[in-house]
């Protein structure tokens, strides 16, 4: 039951609070898979590997990634022993193994001079130099070789237990997460592919096994709400998705006095107070802002929707923003309808979705993907403009094997971005955010039908299927390229960077790109009818 009478006015300004509830039901699939006796086959080769190293865009090698780690050691424990002004750093970036291995000689070459840092004058103390610690590094790049032989055999082992996941080998696939698991407890946690290796092992053996007694695989929404506020803090990517999609917004509502946004998934509000203070400095004053915002029932009962929207009337207020705010419960998006969001004639509207549209992509076999239909009426609405940010990768290929690896090597850049990123970063933080990603991995690894909703599609896909209903690209512009370079300043990793797409923005991880955004206007039909419009005529503010 929805509540369609507009709430009073509790703050000046105009500004009011409403919320809805939209009722939902759920399903879920359970599948069955058969097992063989065939016997287990070998680990893949390395050749096998290189391809898919290839495919993820990576120009190395397996085997040169042995030839590398070795003398990098020695780089590590010689620069521990160098004193500072010793080092010659340079703005060089090697993307090439061999050129790499140059590199790296020609640092330890200037570093295996035999210095005495001028503070060691105690007699007592002994500075050691690199050549003298010879002797000890066999024994140490003997366990590095163990490691990195560890974790490419992983890899391999992952690989051939999801071909055998794909084919229905159970038995097999089974023994191979426990030969998997075996392995990585030889591989050093502070090893790269430990953590990232850990979770995906962790959601084959979900998928083979059932789960472990009171374990889920979604969580509760209050929980993801608070793992999805870590993940916001702990790395540039939602705060990417919110800077560039409220640039577009606010281009877009440049000289109109009443303004609406639709907001797909609330989540804190943490997008809207850069809006607010945004429209509040706007030459010739401020439009009335109304902000229509959808999320899940909480699970205590709360109204967690008008918490939010009064924490934002609070801040419209105490700026000068006339404001509006209706919340919209849903368990999922395809159970909202289009007269719950009650838009007007009046007003220009922007409709935003942050990482939200690719759960509307599983169908069954006997219906169309609700993607289409609610991007139709979306369409109907003739919104000014939409704003979609989604995760750049392949999540919803029809073979297991290829949505596995495809998801091994994206979320291994996501783990790296996010390893690099963390200093000074509470390890509990840090470690939250960490949870939020193997939530989506657990998704696209483990479940199928419609509790599949981790179904990540690249940006070419998603310009094929809004240019199909009717919508046309609209340029994000240098002010949007801007925002989200000067917002990379503010995380001490470097490897972060954000490229032009044919007029959208990607967010990547040095030559990778994990994250797209891109805005949407309504391509012009003649005789085209509107969507569901409601008359705002009673509502406080208009």
């Amino acid at each position: 039951m929805i509540n369609t009478h507009p709430s009073k006015s509790i703050y000046p300004y105009s500004s009011s609070i409403s919320t809805a509830t939209a009722s939902t039901s759920t399903s879920s699939n359970a599948s069955s898979s058969s097992s063989s006796t065939h016997p287990k086959p070998p680990p893949l080769p390395d050749h096998h590997l290189d391809c898919h190293l290839a495919g993820a865009g990576n120009r190395v090698r397996s085997s040169d990634l042995r030839q590398v780690a070795h003398p990098l050691e020695h780089v590590e424990t010689a620069m521990c022993n160098s004193p500072i002004n010793h080092l010659v750093v340079n703005d060089a970036v090697h993307y090439n193994p061999s050129d790499l291995s140059s590199w790296i000689d020609s640092v330890l070459s200037e570093l295996d001079q035999p210095l005495v840092p001028a503070h060691l004058s105690d007699p007592d103390l002994t500075f050691v130099p690199r050549g003298s610690m010879d002797y000890h590094a066999p024994q140490h790049n003997s366990q590095l070789r163990v490691e990195e032989d560890s974790g490419i055999r992983l890899v391999n082992l992952m690989l051939t237990c999801a071909d055998y996941v794909q084919r229905g080998e159970v038995s097999l696939a089974g023994s191979l997460v426990e030969e998997s698991r075996v392995l990585l407890a030889r591989v050093n946690h502070a090893f790269g592919i430990y953590k990232v290796a850990a979770y995906f092992i962790d959601a084959l053996s979900r998928r083979i096994f059932k789960p472990p007694p009171g374990g889920s695989l979604t969580g509760s929404a209050y929980d993801e709400e608070i793992l999805y506020h870590h993940f916001y803090e702990a790395c540039p990517y939602l705060k990417f998705a919110h800077f560039t999609a409220n640039q577009a917004i606010l281009e877009a509502f440049d000289g109109h006095d009443c303004v609406h946004v639709i907001d797909f998934n609330l989540m804190h509000g943490l997008q809207w107070p850069d809006l607010i203070q945004a429209l509040a400095l706007r030459p010739g004053g401020p439009p009335l802002l109304r902000l229509t915002g959808i999320g899940p029932p909480s699970p205590d009962g709360r109204n967690s929707l008008r918490e939010i929207g009064l924490r934002l009337s609070e801040l419209a207020c105490s700026v000068n923003v006339r404001f509006n705010f209706r919340g919209v419960t849903a368990s999922r998006i395809e159970d909202v309808k289009p007269w719950m969001l009650q838009v007007s004639q009046k007003e220009v509207l922007a409709v935003n979705s942050i990482m939200q549209f690719h759960k509307l992509l599983g169908s069954d076999s006997s219906c169309e993907a609700p993607i289409g239909s609610v991007l139709r009426w979306i369409r109907g609405f003739n919104p000014k403009i939409i704003t979609i940010i989604e995760q750049e990768a392949n999540h919803n290929q029809p073979g297991f094997l290829d949505r596995f690896t495809e998801a091994l090597y994206y979320y291994s850049t996501i783990f790296d971005s996010l390893e690099a990123g963390s200093i000074g970063l509470a390890q509990l933080r840090k470690g939250l955010a960490e949870v939020y990603i193997q939530k989506e991995i657990r998704n696209v690894v483990c479940c199928e039908g419609s509790a599949r909703v981790e179904r990540h599609e690249p940006l070419a896909k998603w310009r094929d299927r809004l240019i199909g209903v009717g919508f046309k690209p609209v340029n994000l512009g240098s002010n949007a390229f801007k925002q989200a370079s000067m917002l990379l300043t503010l995380f001490f990793a470097e490897g972060y960077c954000v490229e032009e797409n044919e007029g959208s923005l990607m967010l990547g991880w040095h030559s990778r790109p994990l994250i797209a955004a891109s805005a949407w206007q309504v391509e012009p039909v003649i005789n085209q009818p509107l969507g569901v419009i409601y008359n705002h005529s009673n509502d406080i503010g208009f």
